[in-house]
């Protein structure tokens, strides 16, 4: 059984260890270029209101 060291007292590289397994894996994704078929359908060229001429 290993001794219980506090996450203070760790060396930054012990740290970085553990901080790396809370994180979530993505699985080879990347989430910026992502984008939900729902939101493609959101974007419209019209204008929303448009404009009159005097």
């Amino acid at each position: 059984m290993e001794k219980f060291i506090p996450y203070d007292k760790m060396s930054r590289k012990e740290q970085k260890k553990i901080d790396a397994k809370k994180r979530r894996d993505w699985s080879g994704l990347n989430p910026v270029t992502r984008i939900a078929e729902s939101d493609r359908k959101k974007y419209s060229r019209k204008e929303k209101h448009p404009t009159r001429y005097i």
